[in-house]
């Protein structure tokens, strides 16, 4: 007894650690490059003017649907995930390289939230399909931009915009055409490996399947299904109860609902019951889930005579008022029957081989944050001086470097129309008096 439990535990260990289905991620785009200040020098051209180029744009984070990946395992040892900055300028109007964008591949069928929101960002079900998490910032402008006929030599240039950056929930939902649902142990492990290319872990004792398996299921030589394999429910599993809702959200993206029934009661279950249970999770769970269309499968019935089989078949129809299909995965009995059922149901239209229509992705712009030239600002006295911010004064500081002198004088001059000196003076400054601003000191004069 002991070796059983230990050897369970080892195989939950392995086999939950081969399939993850929902990760936190952290997402960085990468930064504009610098615009320069430069001017061009060329023998007997003493004052050829301004030359510097601008900053190349970050590089931005992309989701793309990847069919070849089927977990999100990649994601449990590498949740940050930073794209490449743009390149600053140069001189000779030289523009910097953009930063690379950065494609991470997650698998299809996966659903991207904003973590801290919870806004659903996409949802990635058809392979290529793609989604920018993340824009890179803008690169900052040369001083070539800022030369005019008052200002020549314009000794001025911007930086570039800092990237988004953001946390994002992926969640996988396995896409299925079809799901095979119900108790632990009613032999649905065993109903996908005979009907499918599946090859799921199968064994006598409850919650042997610990991941969604998912197989195709050919009909004919040009027409197939793909069915999943939904590790068993049981009664709270709406509510967490047991492998609980963590499956629960697999059914959602199946077209068909095939709920099995052990039929024999072998394993001392009253089947009338674990059907009514498998129902009520579901309607618990989701209205909509409740609503797919189901078929009614009951399985082992090579553990009943003809009589009593015909009984419970009887009863199971009058009780779900649906039709019943008869079913022995172990002696394959009827299985051709109910893959054709399945077949269908689920719609010749979806069953078709032909590539899906992929959106064409469109790259965004890369982000500007817009600098107001009319804004409020604080001031706050200290032991050194009297010290002036808020979020617009912040914007300027992080667009422009006050040691270029012509920044530095455009910046003050806005401030002035905002009225600092009066702001200060109101506030009881004096002539000497120090004024910061950010990490720059002035002397107040009045």
């Amino acid at each position: 007894m002991y070796s059983k439990i230990k050897l369970r535990k080892e195989v939950i260990f392995l086999q939950t650690e081969d399939f993850v289905d929902r990760v936190r991620i952290y997402v960085k785009a990468g930064d504009g490059g610098n615009g320069v200040v430069s001017f061009r020098r060329e023998k007997y051209v003493p004052k050829g003017g301004p030359d510097g180029g601008d900053g190349g744009d970050g590089g931005f984070v992309i989701l793309r649907a990847n069919s070849g990946l089927s977990t999100l395992l990649n994601f449990k040892h590498q949740r940050r995930f930073v794209a490449e900055n743009g390149e600053h300028g140069r001189g000779k109007k030289q523009a910097g390289r953009n930063g690379e964008d950065l494609i991470i591949d997650v698998p299809v069928g996966t659903l991207v939230k904003d973590s801290q929101t919870g806004e659903i960002l996409a949802d990635l079900d058809k392979p290529g399909m793609m989604v920018c998490v993340a824009r890179g910032g803008k690169g900052g402008r040369g001083n070539t931009h800022f030369a005019s006929s008052v200002l020549r030599a314009p000794r001025i240039a911007e930086k570039g915009d800092e990237g988004e950056s953001r946390w994002l929930e992926l969640e996988l939902k396995l896409l299925a055409d079809a799901g095979l649902i119900g108790f632990p142990n009613v032999g649905k492990s065993s109903l996908i490996s005979v009907m499918s290319n599946a090859r799921p872990k199968i064994a006598s004792y409850p919650f042997t399947t610990l991941i969604p398996n998912l197989g195709v299921v050919k009909i004919d030589q040009n027409n197939e299904f793909v069915l999943a394999d939904i590790p068993g429910i049981i009664e709270g599993a709406s509510e967490g109860a047991g492998l609980g809702n963590l499956f629960l959200r697999h059914i959602e993206r199946c077209g068909v609902l095939v709920h099995v029934v052990d039929i024999s009661g072998c394993e001392g279950r009253d089947f009338l019951r674990d059907y009514d249970i498998i129902i009520e999770e579901l309607n618990k769970y989701s209205e909509a889930l409740s609503k797919k269309p189901q078929i009614i499968v009951a399985n082992k019935i090579d553990l009943l005579d003809e009589n009593e089989l015909e009984k419970r078949i009887s009863v199971l129809e009058r009780h779900s008022k649906q039709k019943v299909y008869p079913v022995s995965a172990l002696l394959r009995v009827n299985i051709d029957t109910i893959k054709q059922k399945i077949f269908e149901v689920v719609g010749r239209s979806k069953l078709s081989l032909q590539a899906q229509f992929v959106p064409v992705f469109e790259k965004p712009k890369p982000i500007r944050r817009r600098i107001e030239e009319r804004f409020d600002f604080e001031i706050r006295k200290t032991k050194d001086g009297f010290e002036i911010f808020g979020e617009q004064i912040q914007g300027w500081l992080s667009r422009y470097s006050l040691d270029q002198k012509d920044a530095l004088a455009r910046f003050l001059d806005i401030l002035e129309k905002n009225g600092l000196s009066e702001k200060l003076r109101q506030m009881g400054a004096k002539d000497g008096d120090t004024v910061w601003i950010g990490q720059y000191s002035f002397e107040y004069k009045e």
